[in-house]
């Protein structure tokens, strides 16, 4: 028997379909998000126990123990700036297509559908990294040699669990995005308390954060803005929060939060990490010439068999991270759909009228993620891809945005309740910038495979748009009137093995 909400939650839930149905769309996903819920599922995609560990071995690689101590506070002063630009938007326009949809309205159906675009391929490619990292940790603590094949098994294995979970349960996926968001603050003070007080430990000083590094290939000043790419990565998928507001209540409120909470908490809790982790390395040069660093750092410090206990906790972690990124991939996915943007979009909008989730763009989601893993051997190349493709379609709706204000169209009636104001347009600048300098950096050698892709990206999307889709994509478009929206919602409501608050 599921607990009965407050009488003003289902106040607030009739009034957020009623909200949406202004933009023409019916409540067909399963509206029970709460503010925690929205956030979290943006704080596991960040996942500080995934990004910043996967790419721990890049990072320390070439940017040695200085990018922890300055590139991780670099990123994310900046990273702050273009979460708080899109989290403005999405209090202003709260729906599943989120960026989709905020460019669509910004700027014409055609940067609506280039953004999501980009945004698609950012999202398959970052499920892609997640659930590959978790696989690469997961085999050699399962005792199976570090190889391509064993790795490719395990990480088919896990992609199809979270297609499962995300099929059947998305209550359930709820409420293990709420325990994630927990585990991932639990764990690191667990991990940090063990690495601070049994570990001997390096002075945390410059002639040690500047000491070394591992590639010599480039020069330093070089080597280190390459290894920016471990907390750049780290710091994507908190648009999540945006593309759940269809499901979560209050979204003009609790979305915009979500955005941005996620990249501030995961900001601390991150960097306490990182200091810690350095802090305790025992032989550098060893673990900078270990196949995976991280795990040659913890056991280094830890000994094996306690090492291992951690490392299980930080897989687990990862785990949870890649069930959130399939989760808010196929919103995406289902959103972008739903308005015809995509080859065959009746069958990737069908959504399941008794689990209220959309089930073939959670499966198209998996598929293409492990496809993609297959094609890009090099996993700093799947990083590269899904950093460049996310910034740029997080970027252009806000560079819209931008415009407007210049011609004096965006007023503040247009403002939801989450703004900022008067330095609206200074915090956009500054994510612009930081955008730009993000696209370059993170496409040239030896990511360059990134660039072939975003580029060829770019010139099949072109080609696409302009020979097919330029006279028959709409954007973004009316399910129905108000009638037809209700009838929708009342089936939905008979066939589904939940209850929809408000919904009559």
């Amino acid at each position: 028997m599921q607990p009965k909400k407050a009488p003003e939650s289902h106040g607030q839930v009739s009034k957020d379909i009623q909200d949406l149905h202004q933009f023409g769309y019916a409540q067909e996903l399963f509206r029970e998000m709460g503010g925690f819920s929205n956030f979290a599922i943006s704080f596991s995609i960040i996942s500080i126990l995934t990004g910043a560990v996967t790419l721990y071995g890049f990072g320390i690689n070439m940017g040695g123990p200085g990018v922890m101590g300055f590139g991780w506070p670099l990123v994310t002063i900046f990273v702050l700036f273009i979460s708080a630009s899109m989290a403005e938007l999405s209090s202003a326009i709260p729906t599943s297509g989120a960026l989709y949809h905020w460019s669509s309205v910004l700027g014409g159906k055609a940067w609506g559908w280039f953004t999501a675009w980009f945004n698609l391929i950012g999202q398959m490619t970052i499920t892609a990294g997640i659930d590959f990292g978790v696989a690469s940790f997961a085999a050699p603590l399962l005792g199976m040699a570090e190889n391509q094949t064993n790795f490719l098994i395990v990480y088919a294995v896990i992609l199809v669990m979270h297609g499962l979970l995300n099929h059947y349960g998305i209550r359930l996926v709820a409420r293990l995005n709420d325990f994630s968001a927990i585990y991932h603050m639990a764990g690191v003070v667990v991990l940090v308390i063990a690495l601070t007080f049994f570990v001997p430990k390096h002075d945390v000083s410059l002639p040690f954060l500047l000491g070394k590094h591992g590639d010599t290939t480039y020069p330093y000043w070089w080597a280190f803005m390459l290894a920016l790419l471990q907390a750049q990565w780290t710091y994507t998928g908190y648009d999540a929060s945006a593309h759940v507001t269809e499901e979560t209540v209050d979204p003009r409120r609790r979305g915009p939060w979500g955005v941005y909470l996620s990249v501030a908490v995961s900001a601390i809790f991150g960097y306490v990490m990182l200091l810690a982790v350095t802090a305790s390395i025992q032989d550098l040069p060893a673990v900078m010439g270990a196949t995976n660093p991280y795990i040659a750092a913890i056991e280094g410090a830890l000994g094996t068999a306690w090492g291992r206990a951690m490392l299980w906790m930080v897989t687990l972690a990862m785990w949870f991270c890649g069930l959130a990124s399939v989760t808010a991939n196929s919103r995406m996915i289902y959103a972008f759909a739903r308005d015809g943007g995509m080859p065959f979009s009746g069958a990737w909008a069908t959504v399941s009228k008794k689990y209220r989730t959309p089930v073939n763009a959670i499966w198209m989601s998996v598929v293409v993620a492990f496809l993609f893993a297959v094609w890009a051997d090099a996993y700093s190349v799947i990083t590269s891809v899904s950093v460049v493709a996310l910034y740029v379609s997080y970027l252009i709706p806000v560079a819209l945005k931008l415009i407007w204000q210049a011609k004096g169209q965006w007023k503040q009636e247009h403002f939801g309740p989450w703004n900022l104001g008067s330095w609206s347009p200074v915090v956009n600048v500054i994510s612009m910038i930081w955008g730009v300098i993000v696209t370059i950096l993170f496409v040239v050698p030896p990511n360059e495979k990134a660039g072939y892709a975003m580029g060829g990206s770019l010139v099949f999307l072109l080609i696409y748009w302009f020979a097919f889709e330029k006279n028959r994509f709409q954007g973004p478009r009316a399910i129905g009137a108000e009638e037809e929206l209700a009838k929708i919602e009342a089936e939905l409501e008979k066939q589904s093995i939940y209850k929809e608050a408000g919904v009559k």
